[in-house]
């Protein structure tokens, strides 16, 4: 069993952005199925995309509900500059502060095998 840690970064903004979101939460979704351990973080402006996807319209809804447990939470510092701290709330995704009020990866590269950052 593989630990992998997948970063979210991409903005909402594009469908790049869209397109990374979804190569990542598919990477998620397949290491899932193969019974390794899988943590997703959303930092930067891909913490907006927690309230787009908890929308049931989005077209990448369903995805998301099939790796929400992977899901680790969304960096705190990153939830506020980008104003997403009450949408997040809203969902229930942990703020994730281990360093100062941002996300640590330090602590994702000492408890994952595999570091994968769209």
């Amino acid at each position: 069993m593989q630990k992998i840690a997948i970063v979210i970064l991409a903005d909402t903004d594009t469908g790049e952005g869209l397109g990374r979101l979804v190569n990542a939460l598919t990477a998620a979704k397949e290491y899932q199925e193969a019974g390794d351990k899988v943590s997703v973080t959303f930092t930067g402006a891909g913490t907006k995309w927690l309230a787009e996807l908890s929308n049931q319209a989005h077209t990448a809804h369903a995805l998301y509900m099939d790796v929400k447990d992977s899901v680790a939470g969304a960096c705190g510092y990153c939830a506020n500059a980008f104003n997403q701290q009450d949408a997040i709330d809203a969902v229930e995704v942990p703020m994730l502060c281990e360093f100062g009020t941002s996300m640590s990866y330090r602590k994702l590269t000492q408890e994952a095998d595999h570091l994968i950052i769209f």
